[in-house]
C-alpha cells in the first residue's frame, strides 16, 4: 500500500513538474511578438531574437502571455466619396500596408485588438485622403495615379499612428474614379479640352510654317532677284564687247560693205523663211539693190 502511495504520489508530482514547465516556457516564432504581463502589467516583449531558438521563461501561474503579430498586414478601406478642390466628387477605393512596431503602446491603447488598429488606420487615412484630394483638382488626382498621390497621402498622414504602436508602410489606390452620372459629362469636357489643346498647336505650327515659307520666298524673291541682275550685267557686257568686236572687226571701208551686205542677207533670209512669204521691195531699197547688181 505504502509502495503505491508512493508511486502515485511521484505521479502526481512528474504530472504538476510537467504542467508547471509548460506553463514557465515561453516560445516565440517568426513573426510574432510574445508579450508578457503580470497581474495584467507588461513585464517585457518577447521576440525570435530576443532569445536563443525563441525559447524564453516566465513565471508560471503568475504571469501569462499574449501573441501579437510582427508581419505586415494588409488593411482593406472602404470606397468613398471625396470631393476635389474644384467640387467634382470622386470614388476612391484604397488600402494601407502596416505592422505593429511596438506592442506595448498597441496593447496599452488598442487593447492589442486588430479590429481596433484598422479602425483607426481607416479613420486616420480616409482623413489624409479627403485633405489631399481636397487640395487638388479633378485633372491633377487623376494624373497623379501613378504614385504622386500615394506619396502625398503617406506625408499627410505622416506619424499619427505611431502613438498606437503602428507603422504605416505604404499607402496605395486600388479604385480612384469618377461617379457613374459624372462618368460621360467629365470625359466629353476632357475630350474637349484635348481638342482645344490639339487645335492650339495646330494653329501654332501652321503660323510657324507661313512664316517659314514667307521668308523663304522673301529669300528665294532676293537671290533670283540678284541672279538676273548679274545675267543682265554679264548680257550687257556680252554685247557691249559684242559690238566693240564688230567695229574692230569692220572698221574700215570695204569690211563695212561686207558687213552690210551679210546683215541685208540675213534680214532677206528671215523675212523668207516662212513658206508662202512674198517680199514687195522698192528699187531704191538697200535690198533691192542686191538684185539690181545681180542683174
Amino acid at each position: 500500500m505504502k509502495t503505491n502511495k508512493k508511486n502515485i504520489l511521484l505521479v502526481i508530482l512528474v504530472l504538476f513538474l510537467l504542467i508547471t514547465l509548460n506553463e514557465a516556457a515561453v516560445v516565440t516564432k517568426p513573426g510574432e511578438y510574445r508579450v508578457i504581463k503580470q497581474f495584467g502589467k507588461i513585464v517585457r516583449v518577447d521576440t525570435v531574437d530576443s532569445h536563443p531558438y525563441g525559447l524564453g521563461w516566465k513565471l508560471p501561474f503568475i504571469q501569462s502571455e499574449t501573441v501579437i503579430s510582427s508581419q505586415l498586414l494588409l488593411c482593406d478601406l472602404a470606397a468613398s466619396d471625396v470631393m476635389t478642390s474644384d467640387k467634382k466628387s470622386m470614388i476612391s477605393d484604397c488600402f494601407v500596408l502596416w505592422r505593429i512596431e511596438d506592442p506595448v503602446k498597441f496593447i496599452q491603447k488598442l487593447s492589442g485588438s486588430q479590429q481596433n488598429a484598422e479602425s483607426r488606420i481607416s479613420s486616420n487615412v480616409y482623413n489624409a485622403l479627403k485633405n489631399v484630394i481636397s487640395s487638388l483638382s479633378q485633372e491633377e488626382v487623376i494624373s497623379g495615379r501613378d504614385g504622386e498621390l500615394a506619396e502625398l497621402l503617406t506625408t499627410t498622414l505622416g506619424n499619427n499612428l505611431e502613438s498606437y504602436g503602428i507603422k504605416v508602410v505604404k499607402i496605395e489606390t486600388k479604385m480612384l474614379d469618377l461617379p457613374d452620372e459624372n462618368k460621360e459629362a467629365v470625359y466629353n469636357r476632357m475630350v474637349s479640352e484635348r481638342g482645344n489643346i490639339a487645335a492650339s498647336f495646330k494653329a501654332k505650327g501652321e503660323q510657324e510654317a507661313q512664316k517659314i515659307k514667307n521668308d523663304t520666298d522673301e529669300k528665294t524673291t532676293v537671290i533670283l532677284a540678284q541672279a538676273q541682275k548679274t545675267a543682265d550685267t554679264t548680257i550687257a557686257e556680252g554685247e557691249a564687247e559684242y559690238m566693240r568686236i564688230l567695229s574692230d572687226a569692220y572698221n574700215d571701208e570695204s569690211k563695212a560693205d561686207f558687213y552690210s551686205f551679210v546683215r541685208q542677207l540675213d534680214a532677206m533670209k528671215a523675212t523668207l523663211k516662212k513658206q508662202g512669204n512674198t517680199i514687195v521691195l522698192d528699187k531704191d531699197s538697200p535690198i533691192a539693190e542686191l538684185f539690181y547688181q545681180k542683174q
